[in-house]
C-alpha cells in the first residue's frame, strides 16, 4: 500500500501527532479526513491540506459510525485508521483531596482505549469490503499507545492504564483481522512536543529534553506522521509495538 493510493480517517486529527500525520499523509497523496471534535480547528486543518472533517466524539458508536460513512462518501473507501485521538491527567492514587476520583479514571479509559477500539473496530468493519491487493491486504489501523504503558510515572495510573490497554490490543487485534486482509500496529511515542507540552514553557521542556539519551530533545510531531506513514506502506508489518522515544525510559 502506497500513501498515494490510501484513504485515510486519522482521530485527534486537529492537532498534535494527529495533525501531523494528517499533513504528512496528505503531502504524499493520501485521501485523508479529520476526526475530532475540536471543530473549528479540525474543518481548518482539513481546508489547508485538502482533506475532509467530520466533527466525532470516538466514545460514541453511532457519532464514529456517521464519521466513517461520510469519509466513505468524500474518499470512496477507507483504507487506514490512525487513533491519535487522547486525553492526560495528572491524579495520583491518593493525593491532598483524596482518592482518585473514579470519574476522572473512567473518562481517560473511555477516550484512550474504548474510544480506540471503537474507532478500530468500525474502520476494520468498513476496510472489509475493499478489494483485496495480490497480497490479500484491506487495509491497516494504527494505534496509539505511550512509553507510559511500560514506564508511567507518578500521577499516570489512568494514563498508563489506558495506553497499557492499547499495548494490549494490538496482536489480538492483528489475529482478529488476519483473515480479512487487514494489519494492526501501535506506535508508543515518548515525549512529544504536542500542544499540551507547549504550554509548559521552556525551563519544563528543556528539564524533559534532557532525560532523552538520543537525540536530547522533545519528539516532533512530523517524526511520528512519518512513521505512521512507514506503516502504512510496509506491509509485512504486523501485530508490533514500535517505541519511538529516543531510548528514553522513564525514571
Amino acid at each position: 500500500m502506497h500513501l498515494k493510493e490510501t484513504a485515510a480517517i486519522i482521530t485527534g486529527g486537529a492537532s498534535g501527532l494527529g495533525e501531523a500525520t494528517a499533513r504528512h499523509f496528505a503531502a504524499q497523496g493520501a485521501q485523508v479526513t479529520l476526526l475530532d471534535q475540536d471543530a473549528t480547528r479540525g474543518a481548518q486543518v482539513a481546508a489547508e491540506i485538502g482533506g475532509h472533517f467530520a466533527q466525532t466524539d470516538v466514545t460514541d458508536e453511532a457519532s464514529v459510525q456517521a464519521a466513517i460513512a461520510l469519509a466513505k462518501e468524500r474518499m470512496g473507501g477507507i483504507s487506514a485508521a490512525v487513533n491519535c485521538a487522547g486525553i492526560a491527567d495528572a491524579i495520583k492514587t491518593v493525593g491532598r483531596d483524596g482518592p482518585h476520583p473514579l470519574d476522572a479514571f473512567q473518562r481517560t479509559i473511555d477516550i484512550n482505549l474504548v474510544g480506540t477500539f471503537n474507532v478500530a473496530r468500525l474502520a476494520a468493519e468498513a476496510m472489509q469490503a475493499n478489494e483485496a491487493a495480490p497480497d490479500g491486504a484491506r487495509g491497516v489501523i494504527v494505534n496509539t499507545a505511550s512509553i507510559a504503558a511500560f514506564d508511567g510515572q507518578k500521577g499516570q495510573t489512568a494514563y498508563a492504564a489506558s495506553k497499557g490497554g492499547v499495548v494490549g490490543l494490538c496482536l489480538p487485534m492483528a489475529r482478529d483481522l488476519a483473515k480479512i486482509g487487514i494489519r494492526v500496529m501501535t506506535i508508543a511515542p515518548g515525549i512529544f512536543m504536542t500542544p499540551m507540552l507547549a504550554g509548559l514553557g521552556e525551563e519544563v521542556q528543556a528539564q524533559l529534553a534532557a532525560d532523552v539519551p538520543c537525540p536530547p530533545r522533545l519528539g516532533d510531531p512530523a517524526e511520528y506522521g512519518r512513521l505512521a506513514g512507514f506503516i502504512v506502506e510496509c506491509g509485512y508489518l504486523n501485530g508490533e509495538v514500535i517505541r519511538i522515544d529516543g531510548a528514553l525510559r522513564m525514571r
